[in-house]
């Protein structure tokens, strides 16, 4: 296959055959896939002057990828990290083609090289028992898309769930009874239940009574009775955020994002002396080693770790200036 057909093909098998079939990627996996080939394909029909359907594979060289992933961190304001997400996605389509289109061996090895780009990591964001006050007083409780916004902020902070997690949440999912918890499903498709606290139980039994939904019906709907899309959880967020900062000013030296509303739990359950193992299998992380990230963000337990030091005898000293004139010397 080369040409239209080639690329056309490629690109479908690719998704139908290697991610759907093959891989059984998970429907997150294959929408982040599925974005970053829709914005290659759009910045491709503006730069090269063709349709979608007219691209071959030898259009995207590594000068032509090298300017899209130049276009997503200066023109679409994406950071580093995003910008190696969506690099993933085209290096794992090329290893696709170089396994079924050898005559792309060339094409693909230089793509493949190209590397994905260094970031500073900062530190863990996450909010203080204040903040969250404030954040959970902000939505109108009386208000249909209040009470369901106060809800859903309450089991945010005190699950910390993923944004993914939160927003694919069904009625069924809240078991309220003995040993009440949430049911979901999460990265790489793992299962997991989540304890709640009497608060968020009780906000959910009355947001359940006034949600009447059926048990495969979201339990955070939109508007339209549908699943919250990650745009409309960040919008619901970004308004109360704003209502929240007028009577909390800290919370404007702050970005809170739905992932901070995670970092707040995970760095909840650390103050209170909960095992790392414990909070890696709460969050469902990967590997315990993630949840080091949260000890590097707690000066608390920094200040409690310089406590137990022994401090070193060194006899204070007074400073005393340079002669004026040495000085001027000095710094010529």
């Amino acid at each position: 296959m080369t040409g239209l057909k080639g690329f056309a093909a490629l690109l479908q098998s690719f998704f139908v055959e290697r991610l759907m079939r093959q891989r059984k990627a998970s429907p997150h996996t294959i929408a982040s896939y599925r974005d970053t080939f829709r914005l290659l394909l759009s910045f491709a029909q503006r730069h090269l002057k063709k349709p979608p359907c007219e691209l071959t594979i030898d259009d995207l060289d590594t000068p032509f990828l090298g300017a899209f992933l130049d276009h997503l961190e200066q023109e679409r304001n994406n950071s580093a990290r995003s910008r190696n997400v969506r690099l993933a996605a085209v290096h794992s389509f090329f290893r696709y083609v170089i396994l079924h289109e050898p005559q792309h061996a060339a094409i693909s090895a230089r793509v493949l090289a190209i590397p994905s780009k260094r970031y500073t990591r900062r530190a863990v964001a996450f909010l203080s028992s204040l903040e969250v006050e404030a954040l959970l007083a902000a939505p109108d409780p009386h208000t249909w898309s209040g009470h369901r916004d106060r809800t859903l902020l309450l089991v945010a902070v005190q699950t910390g769930l993923r944004a993914s997690e939160l927003t694919s949440l069904r009625c069924e999912d809240a078991v309220l009874g003995s040993g009440a918890h949430l049911h979901c499903c999460g990265k790489g498709r793992k299962e997991r239940c989540t304890p709640l606290r009497k608060d968020a139980v009780s906000a959910l039994r009355s947001w359940l009574r006034k949600r009447q939904g059926q048990p495969q019906d979201p339990l955070f709907p939109s508007a339209r009775g549908r699943h919250l899309s990650h745009d409309g959880l960040q919008y619901l967020l970004s308004k109360h955020l704003t209502t929240a900062r007028q009577c909390c000013p800290s919370l404007l030296r702050k970005k809170v994002t739905p992932h901070v509303l995670r970092h707040t739990a995970a760095m909840a359950l650390l103050q209170s002396g909960v095992d790392r193992a414990v909070i890696a299998l709460w969050l469902g992380h990967e590997s315990v080693e993630t949840t080091y990230i949260y000890l590097h963000a707690d000066l608390k337990l920094k200040e409690q770790a310089l406590a137990k030091t022994t401090p070193t005898n060194i006899p204070p000293v007074r400073f005393e200036p340079d002669d004026a004139l040495l000085s001027f010397l000095n710094n010529l």
